[in-house]
């Protein structure tokens, strides 16, 4: 199964800066040093989003959820980095009630089982 709609996918850009990349959100800091710790930062931010994208647009939804806003998807995949070091993600995107586009919720390291 892929993400509805996958090609109308998008991030808001706050949620990259004011909480994925976010040393200080009380939530988003444990992310921020996975992301920080591959390359990722403000300078480019935009090399994150399109990896997120990426994700997002080629791979199979590997969980689907339901929220009281939603459908949830879960996907996993490889990250291009700005040092070059391979890297998994795990992605979530919501397809809310009143929209038909995919939207990112969160990300933090995959886990290898």
């Amino acid at each position: 199964m892929r993400l509805p709609n996958r090609d109308k996918a998008y991030i808001p850009l706050s949620k990259l800066t004011a909480y994925l990349l976010s040393e200080t959100h009380a939530v988003g800091r444990s992310k921020a040093r996975f992301f920080r710790a591959i390359g990722f930062n403000e300078a480019n931010v935009v090399m994150l989003e399109q990896s997120l994208l990426t994700i997002a647009r080629s791979g199979a939804v590997v969980e689907v959820g339901q929220s009281p806003y939603g459908t949830k998807y879960i996907i996993d995949g490889g990250l291009a980095t700005p040092n070059g070091v391979p890297a998994e993600a795990r992605t979530v995107w919501i397809v809310e009630v009143d929209d038909v586009r995919s939207r990112f919720v969160t990300a933090y390291p995959a886990s290898r089982t």
